[in-house]
């Protein structure tokens, strides 16, 4: 950086005529701008300009290198004109990681449009249920949900999420409708297959949170299996509302237990590396997303 400085100060003192008028439009001082060019010219081991002259003189190895030296400079410029651009020209690849129920509902959806919008970027989607860092690994930005490992990655809120017990119709008939809580220890019930928050069937009443040791029939390690169960009559699922809202919305399913649930949304999250100078391809997925999901919440009423 230093010999660009150095290269931008002797283009600036010939412009300008010496290093007086050079410094005054530039910030330097003129003592500044002399050392500057005097550490150029050690460097190169060359004699750049005539001293002795009242008007910026330069040696026939000065011309030389002036004409050189504009056309790194022009080269630079264009190269930062190009970058300011970028975001236009979107390409290569995007590699995210989510929860396999988030993509299916909430990125599927959208991501035709998405592509529309930037067909000259690959998007490779890896879906893991639990969140692991593997940044190390390429990827590019994470969407999780719940209470993250502490970490030096950055987050950006996405949205948020409740948990929501639900059934068909057809089963709340068969079994009934639970009143309370512990009326759950008496239905067929399903949820995940590997320790995690998602097990505990969490409920609020009174401002006192409390949960239930639930006892599955059968247990998955996806929410859409789960799903699928309670789509189909067999029992009584948890899960999130960004999964099971349409499902809700369409009668499909009912919830269950509305005046229990949390009164805290769970968070879910955007991950990436750092903050500065952020991939416009990673950019422009963080945009498109959150503007989505902004205008389509997957909020249930209670």
């Amino acid at each position: 950086m230093d010999n660009y400085k150095q290269m931008l100060a002797f283009i600036w003192a010939y412009e300008h005529g010496n290093f007086s008028a050079a410094a005054r439009v530039h910030d330097l001082t003129p003592s500044a701008m002399s050392k500057m060019i005097s550490r150029l010219e050690n460097r190169l081991k060359v004699r750049l300009i005539q001293r002795g002259t009242r008007k910026l003189v330069l040696t026939e190895e000065g011309q030389l290198y002036l004409e050189s030296a504009k056309k790194v400079v022009k080269a630079m410029a264009e190269a930062d004109s190009l970058a300011e651009h970028f975001p236009e020209k979107i390409s290569g690849l995007l590699r995210v990681k989510t929860m396999p129920t988030f993509a299916r509902h909430q990125i599927l959806p959208w991501l035709p449009e998405f592509i529309e919008c930037f067909p000259n970027l690959h998007v490779d989607i890896k879906i893991e249920s639990r969140y692991e860092d593997e940044f190390e690994k390429g990827i590019d930005l994470a969407i999780y949900g719940g209470t993250l490992p502490d970490s030096s990655r950055v987050t950006s809120r996405l949205g948020t999420s409740e948990w929501i017990t639900c059934a068909s119709p057809s089963y709340l008939e068969r079994f009934g409708t639970p009143k309370q809580p512990n009326d759950l220890l008496q239905h067929k019930c399903f949820h995940f297959n590997y320790l995690n928050d998602w097990n505990l069937w969490e409920y609020e009443k009174d401002n006192e949170k409390f949960s239930l040791p639930i006892k599955p029939l059968a247990s998955f390690s996806q929410g859409d299996f789960l799903r699928d169960l309670a789509l189909d009559g067999q029992g009584i699922v948890r899960l999130a509302d960004y999964n099971v809202a349409k499902d809700i919305q369409l009668g499909k399913l009912v919830p269950l237990l509305s005046t229990y649930r949390l009164k805290e949304p769970e968070p879910i999250y955007l991950i990436y590396p750092n903050r500065k100078f952020l991939s416009p391809r990673i950019k422009s997925f963080m945009s498109f997303f959150t503007e989505k999901i902004k205008k389509n919440p997957w909020t249930i009423k209670k």
